[in-house]
């Protein structure tokens, strides 16, 4: 494997860059090699696989997925960090440097196109808190290539994501990604590896794409449902979906035809229930982000 970023180097590194972490990023350096070596063996990449990365920061992940991709692309949002990971990957990754592609760009933003050949075929990330699971999301919707991934999150981003119905924590991230994937927690990640260091432990999500549950009913359409039955989290599906069916009485009829309880709770539905909620929606119910 390649050199690996140790506290020392991170710390010279970002000095000679006049940079510092900041929150509105959400960044959190990494500045353990076991734990980027963790992460890559955890990732199970194979030597075709093409990574993509986001949040790369100063490039302590980087260095440990170019010896094992075929490819890696970095997606960063802030200009001087893009511009310096070159250099760094040059002077850590020897020949692996040629396996690297940087985009600035933002995440939520990115395209299949402005990424380009080779199409990634994996997602390992460190990914900065704040956008973690719109980033998620956005990619899988994206990138159709994207065939498995592993992300490592806020430890209570982590049990969202992978929570199945009837957990406490199960709402819309972990029914939106259950369209995609099938999830798993993937282990935790101490919060002492980090500079800064935050005041939460981090966890590991593992996730391999899967069919969408039906091919019947828009993806906007089954969304739609989650947002408005995790809305009012309280409520039965009959008072929840009111506003999307346009109608309580409507709401139930879609969801008796769905065979699901009117009186149940969003939190007890698989992704497959809210799909058959969608494909039995009434004319006037909208699509949804």
């Amino acid at each position: 494997m390649s050199g690996l970023l140790g506290p020392a180097e991170i710390r010279e590194l970002a000095a000679r860059l006049g940079v510092a972490p900041t929150k509105k990023l959400g960044q959190n350096f990494v500045h353990d090699p076991n734990t980027v070596r963790r992460i890559v063996t955890a990732a199970g990449l194979a030597p075709d696989d093409v990574a993509l990365e986001v949040g790369p920061g100063l490039g302590s992940l980087t260095l440990a997925l170019l010896p094992v991709a075929a490819h890696v692309h970095v997606v960063e949002i802030d200009p001087v960090l893009a511009g310096a990971l070159p250099e760094t990957a040059a002077r850590y990754a020897g020949p692996h440097a040629a396996r690297l592609t940087v985009h600035h760009a933002d995440a939520l933003r990115v395209t299949a196109a402005d990424l380009g050949d080779p199409a990634p075929t994996t997602l390992v990330a460190n990914l900065p808190y704040n956008v973690a699971v719109p980033v998620v999301l956005h990619l899988l919707a994206e990138l159709p290539g994207l065939r498995h991934g592993l992300v490592m999150v806020q430890k209570e981003v982590a049990d969202r994501l992978v929570a199945g119905p009837g957990s406490k924590v199960y709402g819309i991230p972990s029914v939106k990604l259950a369209w995609y994937a099938r999830a798993r927690a993937a282990g935790r990640v101490p919060p002492n590896v980090f500079w800064p260091v935050p005041n939460v432990d981090s966890g590991l999500v593992a996730f391999t794409r899967r069919e969408p549950p039906r091919t019947d009913v828009a993806r906007e359409k089954v969304f739609a449902v989650v947002d408005a039955a995790f809305a009012q989290r309280r409520k039965t599906l009959r008072a929840a979906l009111a506003g999307w069916a346009g109608g309580a009485d409507r709401a139930a009829a879609a969801l008796t035809a769905a065979g699901v309880d009117p009186g149940w709770r969003g939190e007890a539905l698989t992704v497959e229930q809210f799909a058959a909620i969608a494909a039995s929606a009434p004319a006037a119910a909208p699509a949804g982000q």
